[in-house]
């Protein structure tokens, strides 16, 4: 069982930027890839960025590609999402997720532990 816990959201204006924060439990935490994903009101939860268990490799949405970037840190159990010229459509409840498998995924199923999330409201 994983427990996750993010943090870092808030309320920023256009251009601005956040890094989200998300801690896991668990001793074994490089064996999980791990994501970010998030849903904004009415709609449905969509995936944002992943990273593999070792930190080797990573996956963006196309909507955030050069603007946000996912990281990790093993030793503290830690992954971070850096987001940069945050925009008002990237307002959401923002979401970590963890897959019980080393390899990245987009894909909502494919992951087994969630957080609570953290949000994040970007105004024009």
């Amino acid at each position: 069982q994983v427990q996750l816990v993010e943090s870092g959201g808030g309320l920023v204006q256009a251009g601005d930027s956040l890094r989200l924060s998300c801690a896991a439990s668990g001793r074994t935490f490089s064996g999980y890839a791990m994501g970010w994903f998030r849903q904004a009101p009415g709609k449905e939860r969509e995936f944002v960025a992943a990273i593999r268990g070792s930190g080797g490799s990573t996956y963006f949405a196309d909507s955030v590609k050069g603007r946000f970037t996912i990281s990790r840190d093993n030793a503290r159990n830690m992954v971070y999402l850096q987001m940069n010229s945050l925009k008002p459509e990237d307002t959401a409840v923002y979401y970590c997720a963890a897959r019980q498998r080393v390899a990245v995924s987009s894909l909502l199923h494919e992951y087994d532990f969630w957080g609570q999330g953290t949000q994040v409201t970007v105004s024009s």
